[in-house]
Formats: structure tokens, sequence, C-alpha cells
């Protein structure tokens, strides 16, 4: 009975060891060390006469560089050594300025046929290209606080509409908002006024839980969050920190950075191939808000006003600024949703904007009485200036908060919920200020409770070491199968290099990370590949003893070994899954390593083995099988 595979399958295995080959290939082109330029705002274009700058330092440093490139975001300069990104960084940094931000990076090589067909280099992870890794402690009690903060005005605003007298309404130190009356009547009568305002306070259902009591001659009403509101109002502000994060970190131009949440309140920050903790800090520590202000009137005293720039520097010269009044109508707090657009009458740039219940209500009361005065919108920026207004560098970085107008217009009629911010210079501009809307404020602050810097030569020591691992264990289990099973150990050999050429491609497709723990998948993989190899080629000598003809054995062997290889890799695959669930950044990167290995190492042991060996054996008349 000779094994035969149809040609079909044959042709199968070819193409399909051939698109390996090809989306594999591209792991060879070695990225080049780099250092990317952007604006720190989108109103601020890269050009030549940037990079000039720019190159013209690196040449005054000794640096050398080469393949200049620039984009509609930003620059890219690469740098021939990678010992001398760092220094090329500082150098670049302290050439432009703080407008900029300047990012390490690396530059793929990989030839544009490549490209055109989708296939990339995978990304290295945290412990192979280095960078920094930050755990974060939201400080969620501190959103609850926030969240209270303003409900005594509003309780106290609409006991005074029902007429009804109260001696205080405030928050004590158990986060409970606490009215005191003189009667128990009035008190009573209150308790609807209660239910009602707090429940209109909060998107949240059945927010507060509150009860009535009696001491001395005062009557109270307590009112404190219940723990499911508190515990959906914690989600929210870890989840609103995350979305800020990831917008946020991607300014550095990081490759494949990772953000995610770890247990209930903490955050972990991995930025590959960043080696400035405190460079690194900043961005994601910066805070973005709007503040909606009238214009103050003309006669109005310099204690209720104030003067501030326009962010646009042509209006700014030909206006020196506007006065605003202290007291905002509504910040960006306030803010539900953000979304750039166009004006349908003037067809420029803006952002229209919705409001939460709360601020609207604000910012009807603050213009229905405003209408023909002028309200303007001003843009809050945290930042970090490193050097002085003489471009000297500034022995100790020093914090600033920038405040600029960016729209300052007539009220035609009562604002909402929804209006337009306008005057607003390009829609590169407007769609950031849209994001910074929607998640550029942190819901709740934030401690660093962890942070280290992994060099990149310990990554280049970590890929040394793990590319050797892979080496060495492969080739043990190269010289351990051809010594066993002589002809049959080719077959798996074979069988073996094209796992390995499956595995780096799908993950090169499916742009997965390599880590450390990856790399420990994949010599994990190298020993599981020809396990069942091993299974297979036992039973086929146990066929043999059998007294089965050899072709007859070769045919037993691979459909008798089939369940039991399944049910060991099935369940090994059930693990891998797990694993990805519930583990994080590294454990990830092992669990996915280990899942594609399991598929491959299946396809190539059953089918690309028995593909070998019938070209071996499959058309021969034999007696005897080389196992």
């Amino acid at each position: 009975m000779p094994n035969r595979y149809p040609l079909w399958k044959y042709l199968m295995l070819v193409a399909v060891l051939g698109l390996a080959l090809v989306y594999s290939s591209a792991n060879l082109y070695a990225p080049d060390p780099a250092v990317q330029i952007s604006g720190t705002s989108s109103a601020l274009s890269i050009n030549q006469q940037t990079i000039n700058r720019a190159t013209k330092a690196l040449t005054e440093s000794d640096i050398e560089y080469f393949g200049e490139t620039v984009t509609a975001k930003n620059a890219l300069i690469r740098l021939k050594d990678k010992n001398q990104q760092l220094k090329a960084k500082d150098v670049i940094k302290t050439a432009l300025g703080d407008d900029y931000i300047v990012a390490l990076n690396m530059a793929p090589t990989t030839p544009q046929w490549l490209v055109d067909l989708g296939a990339s280099p995978m990304k290295l992870g945290l412990d192979l290209s280095g960078g920094v890794h930050f755990l974060m402690e939201v400080d969620t009690k501190a959103v609850v606080s926030t969240r209270l903060e303003s409900m005594p005005i509003e309780l106290k605003r609409q006991l005074r509409q029902a007429k009804l007298r109260y001696k205080s309404v405030d928050i004590n130190a158990n986060n409970q908002i606490v009215a005191k009356f003189s009667t128990a009547d009035v008190r009573d009568q209150a308790m609807p006024v209660f239910r009602a305002a707090l429940a209109d306070s909060s998107a949240l259902a059945n927010p507060f839980l509150i009860e009535r009591s009696d001491e001395a001659d005062s009557f109270y009403i307590r009112a404190s969050m219940t723990e499911q509101a508190i515990s959906d109002i914690e989600d929210y502000a870890v989840g609103q920190n995350l979305t800020t994060l990831r917008n946020r970190v991607n300014e550095l131009g990081v490759s494949e950075p990772i953000v995610q949440r770890q247990g209930r309140t903490r955050i972990v920050v991995e930025l590959p191939g960043v080696q400035d903790t405190a460079e690194a800090k900043r961005i994601i520590g910066k805070t973005a808000n709007l503040e909606f202000r009238l214009e103050a009137e003309p006669d109005a005293s310099l204690a209720s006003k104030e003067l501030f720039e326009y962010r646009d520097e042509g209006e700014q010269l030909a206006t020196g600024g506007a006065y605003l009044q202290r007291r905002a109508v509504i910040n960006g707090t306030n803010v539900s949703g953000a979304q750039a657009g166009f004006d349908a009458e003037s067809s420029q740039p803006n952002v229209n904007i919705t409001l939460d219940s709360d601020g609207g209500a604000k910012m009807h009361r603050g213009t229905r009485k405003n209408v023909g005065r002028r309200l303007g919108v001003l843009f809050i920026e945290y930042k970090t200036r490193t050097q002085d207004a003489n471009g000297n560098i500034l022995a100790k970085p020093v914090q600033i908060i920038e405040k600029r107008i960016i729209s300052l217009a007539t009220i035609q009629s009562a604002l909402n919920a929804n209006f337009q911010i306008t005057g607003l210079g390009s829609a590169a501009e407007a769609s950031e200020l849209a994001l910074l809307l929607r998640a550029g404020a942190l819901a709740a602050p934030m401690t660093f409770v962890q942070e280290s810097t992994i060099g990149p030569s310990l990554g280049e020591e970590n890929i040394r070491l793990g590319v050797l691992s892979v080496q060495l264990g492969l080739a043990l289990v190269l010289i351990f199968m051809l010594v066993y099973y002589r002809l049959f150990g080719i077959a798996a050999n074979i069988a073996l290099a094209a796992n390995l050429v499956l595995l780096t491609a799908i993950m090169s497709l499916f742009g997965a990370t390599l880590t450390l723990p990856g790399i420990a998948g994949i010599v994990l993989t190298v020993g599981m590949a020809v396990d069942a190899n091993v299974l297979i080629f036992s039973r086929i000598k146990e066929e043999l003893k059998n007294g089965l003809s050899p072709q007859g054995a070769i045919s037993a062997g691979f459909d008798r070994a089939f369940t039991t290889i399944l049910d060991a890799n099935f369940t090994t695959l059930i693990v891998a899954v797990i694993l990805y669930g519930i583990g994080t950044g590294p454990i990830k990167g092992f669990a996915v390593t280990l899942a594609i290995g399991i598929l491959t190492s299946m396809f190539t042991a059953i089918v690309g083995t028995r593909a070998v060996v019938n070209l071996m054996y499959g058309s021969r008349q034999v007696k005897t099988l080389s196992i």
C-alpha cells in the first residue's frame, strides 16, 4: 500500500512555505536607529528649515546621520550608530527648543516590495529594545470627592427655590452630603428635593443612599454614594486615564507602546526605545484643558479681569490680547463630546462641543443674560520649560501654565449643551483640540508608584542571548532526531525548520511584539514541535513490531498518533489562551508565541513530516525503514 499525497497537497505546502519565507524575510532587515521630530502642536509644521537646524547641530556634535525624511506630521533622521541616539536627541532638542518633541525611534529598512505585500519585521518589546516602565496609581478617591464638590451648592439653590429653610448643607470627612434642619417637618419636605437633585446630578442609576436622622435639637438628611456608584466612578476614571495616556504616548513616537490596566486602580505604561524617564513623565503627565469665560466689561476692575494673549500669533500682534473675566462659565471637565468639522457658512475648521447636563445648564445660565457680549475660549496647557527666553539650558526644568485665547466670539443667543468653537488655524489644530477635549484631561490624579529604565545595551544583550538559546536548542534537537531516528529524523528536522519559518512569518504578519518571554516560547516550541514526531515515529516502530509492512506501518503510525497529538496540543493551547487572558505584557508575549507555535507545529509535524516521508518512501517497495 503506497503512501502518496495528491499533487494539490504538495502544491499547497510549497505555496504556504513560499509565503512564509517571504513574510519572515522582513526580519532580516534590521531597522536603523533614528531620531523623530514632531511639533508640540498640530499647528506647528515640520519643514526643511527645521531639518536643516537639526542636522547642523548633529554635524557640529560629530554625530553621523543619513536619510532625512519629512512627512506631514513629523521628520525622521537616521543615525549610523545606535549608541549615539541619546546624544543626538539631546543635541537636536537643544537646537530646536521646547516647541518640538524629539523622540527616539527605529526607522524601517524593509524593501518597498515587501512593504507592498504587507510584510514587516516583528516589533521588539521593552526587554529587547530597551525603554522605560512606569507603574501608576490612579487616585480614585479624589475623583469621587470632585464629583461631590458642587452638589451642596446646587442643593442649597434648589432648597431656596422650594422655600425650605436649612441650617447647613456640607460634605463631611466620610464623603457624605449632610443637610441640617431646625424641624423634622422641614426635613421631611426636603427629602423629595434631595432625591430629585441628587438623581439629576449623576448619570448613574440610584447613585445615593439617602437617610434621615435626629440628633438633639437638629434634624439631618445624610446622602452617601452607594458602593456600586463609587465602583462605576472609579472604573470611569481609570478608563478615561487609560484613553488619555494612550493618546499622549503617541507624541513620543514610540513603536508598540503598552498602556494597560493592572488591577483595580493601577496602570502600566511601557515605552520601548525611550531612555529619558523625565521626558516620558512630562509627556504622559501633560494636561490640556479649556475654560469658557465672558469678555470683561470695559469698566471692570483689575481684580475681576485678566489679560490673555491669543494663540494665533497674527491675531495677537493685531490686538495685543483681550481681557476676560476671572470667573469661568464652565471648563473642559464638562465636555462630554468633541468632534472636529467645518463650519457650513465659512468653511473654516471648527470643533462641535457637547456638554454634560451640568455643563449645559451652567452654559445656559451664563449666556442667556449676556447676548451681545463676547465669550472667550481659553486653551490651558501645562508645559515644562528646559530653556529660558535666550535659549540657555535651565539648571532645573520649570513647570509653567500657558493660557491663551483660541476664540472670542459674540454670543448670538443663549447657548445650551451643543455649540461650536471657531477661530482655529487649521483642520489639524481642530482635530487636536477635539482630541484633547475628549481625552486630554486626566479624570483623576495619578502618582508614579514604580519606574525603571532598561538600557539599549541590556536589550542587545537579551537579544544576543535569546537568539543563542534558540540556536543551541535547535541544534541539540536536530542532532538528537538525526542520530536517533536517522532518515526519519531528517524528515522531522525539515519540518522543524519549516515550523520556525511559519512561526516567524505569522508573528510578523499580525504585528506581534517579540519579548524575552516570547523567545522562551519559541525555544519551547522547538521542543514541542518534534514531540509530535516522536509520538508518530514510536507508533511506526510499534506497528513494525506487530508485523505490519513498512508502508502500512507508516500509514498507521501517522493516522493512529493523530488523536494523541491533538489532545496534548489542545490542552496546551487552552493554557496559552488563559495566560493571554489574565496575564500582563511579558506573560502575554509568551502566551502569543506559544499559541502560534502549537498551531504551526501541529501543521508541520503531521502534514509536513508526512509529505517528506511520502517523498522518501511513498513510491518505493521497501522491506525495512531507516527509523
